[in-house]
């Protein structure tokens, strides 16, 4: 999305938003606003071709980091093989210090779009933009590849974070995102079902389904620092609220490179934080 055409959305009332949804967009189960469906048409002509930021080939690379509750700084590594009950093993996780990672140790995590619906044999209705969250060690190898999905238009960028190995706490975090109209004190709501299978000992464990429910705030507009230079984004605030705790979500959005910067406080106090390096 350029910004000079948000800029220009901003100048229609309300009731603007309300005929593009009817006309071009619906909201989709999870609550977020998506192109129609259009069978006449191909899956990336109606859901990826009119991506500015999230367009089909790109790589976001982003350096990463996990805080403890007494403020020691920390990496994830590939841990030891367990078995599955189906007879294979998998690599674990661990966390490591930053002055003891090694040549397994994770250290960014590739953000990449994909054309078509890598889900069509399961969710053939599927429709968001395809993106693959490889995590990358010291070593060029990938620990893990996980394939979810992401949704832009003038409406809406929305996002799944990484939720493979140690990331899957972030399943209970606000997921980042921002709505139009895109000025500082919009407010908006959304809420997710969250299965026990995102349950992890080494931070929480539940029994049963909980329902995340998230408030959405556009609280500023300013410069930051980043690897790609001097940026002007917006900064979201997001709270997260079910019958097992809270989590939060601060957010740092550009109109040219989307979420640059993503602040998370985990669901048993830690932090985890997500910054944007590279884009290709």
């Amino acid at each position: 999305m350029k910004a000079t055409k948000l800029c220009a959305l901003l100048l229609f009332p309300a009731s603007f938003f309300s005929q593009i949804n009817s006309e071009k967009f619906v909201i989709d189960d999870d609550g977020i606003t998506v192109e129609k469906a259009d069978s006449t048409k191909k899956y990336d002509e109606v859901f990826n071709n009119n991506n500015s930021i999230y367009s089909l080939g790109k790589k976001f690379t982003y350096s990463y980091y996990y805080q403890n509750a007494g403020g020691e700084k920390f990496l994830i590594k590939k841990g030891q093989n367990i078995m599955q009950p189906q007879g294979h093993t998998i690599p674990d996780w661990e966390f490591v210090p930053f002055e003891r990672q090694d040549n397994e140790t994770i250290n960014h995590i590739i953000l990449q779009t994909f054309s078509g619906n890598p889900f069509q044999k399961e969710i053939p209705e599927y429709n968001q933009t395809a993106i693959g969250y490889d995590h990358k060690m010291n070593n060029g190898q990938s620990f893990t590849m996980e394939m979810t999905g992401a949704i832009e238009n003038e409406m809406n960028v929305w996002i799944h974070p990484p939720r493979s190995n140690f990331f899957k706490i972030l399943e209970l975090n606000p997921f980042p995102y921002i709505k139009a109209p895109y000025k500082i004190g919009n407010q908006w709501n959304w809420k997710l079902k969250i299965g026990d299978h995102w349950a992890e000992k080494r931070w929480l464990e539940w029994k049963g389904e909980i329902e995340n429910n998230y408030a959405y705030e556009i609280i500023d507009k300013k410069n930051i620092t980043t690897k790609l230079g001097n940026l002007e984004c917006y900064v979201i605030d997001a709270k997260a609220k079910s019958r097992i705790g809270e989590t939060e979500l601060t957010s740092y959005y550009n109109f040219n490179f989307g979420f640059v910067k993503l602040e998370y406080k985990n669901i048993d106090g830690t932090k985890t934080v997500l910054e944007l390096e590279k884009v290709e």
